[in-house]
């Protein structure tokens, strides 16, 4: 979809036509409400989708990239941090709306954003381009080493958009994206490996720095989340980066399904409007 707001959308014929077109980027979660048409269609019930990957309530003054014709883009795993950041906002006994968190979801990509009253202000693009290295993907790269790669390997665009989201972090340094494995073999003694974990360690870290900038140094708490923060080692080194944020919240895994179902039946019981998707 295009960038829109978060929140709880009716499945109509819009937002299924930006989906297959991917005009705005391919990605597996576009498949959501092209299955939820057929359910739709098949048992006669309403369609929603929630939250989808280009959910954009950032700030104006976050999209600026430094190049006129470039916007940075809010690409992020919002779906689960906005339910991570609503459970904290229960355990905590606070009000989502006066509630200041950074939230990292990390997975095969990573999300840290910054989040205000529930909102995500801030965030690094997760699928392509900007934020730390991830298990699969490159995160921010130096522009100059950027343009040397597409010249050497003349790759189309498809295949550089591959190489940099699906071939490269982790699995591009080390040959595993399983982090058992890949905690294994630094146990094991591989100094590389090492290397390569701790330096996407520290480029977490920078990124929930500048995150805790962007809201002034004034929050609840940092947030953990996504199949990565099972690994307590990683856990462990992102926070001993951090002593400056004094409480940390770690929900292991991803929480999607819990998410559309607690918004779904929100907006069905008319506690949370529902979006209509215009573009397309």
């Amino acid at each position: 979809m295009s960038p829109t707001p978060a929140g709880v959308y009716k499945i109509n014929k819009n937002i299924l036509d930006s989906y297959r077109s991917a005009k705005y980027s391919n990605h597996a979660s576009n498949l959501g409400a092209l299955m939820a048409e057929t359910i739709q269609k098949t048992w006669d019930v309403p369609a929603f989708i929630v939250d989808p990957v280009t959910t954009d309530d950032m700030l104006d003054i976050a999209k600026i990239s430094g190049v006129p014709s470039i916007e940075r883009k809010s690409r992020s795993h919002a779906l689960n941090i906005r339910y991570c950041v609503k459970k904290t906002a229960k355990e905590i006994n606070m009000d989502l709306e006066h509630t200041r968190f950074i939230a990292a979801h990390l997975g095969s990509g990573f999300s840290i954003a910054s989040v205000n009253g529930g909102k995500i202000q801030d965030v690094n693009d997760a699928l392509l381009g900007m934020g730390p290295f991830s298990i699969e993907r490159a995160g921010a790269l130096p522009t100059a080493g950027l343009l040397d790669l597409v010249e050497e390997l003349k790759f189309s665009r498809k295949q550089i958009e591959t190489r940099l989201s699906k071939e490269s972090g982790l699995i591009g340094y080390i040959g595993s994206r399983d982090m058992k494995e890949i905690e294994k073999i630094i146990n094991d003694g591989d100094k590389k490996a090492k290397l390569t974990f701790d330096a996407m360690i520290y480029q977490i870290a920078k990124e929930v720095g500048s995150m805790y900038a962007s809201l002034r140094g004034n929050i609840d708490g940092l947030i953990l989340t996504g199949g990565v923060s099972f690994s307590e080692m990683v856990v462990k080194n992102v926070i001993g980066y951090l002593p400056f944020i004094q409480r940390y919240f770690v929900y292991q895994g991803s929480f999607e399904l819990e998410a559309m179902t607690e918004a779904v039946i929100s907006a069905m019981n008319n506690k949370e409007k529902v979006r209509e998707y215009l573009s397309c």
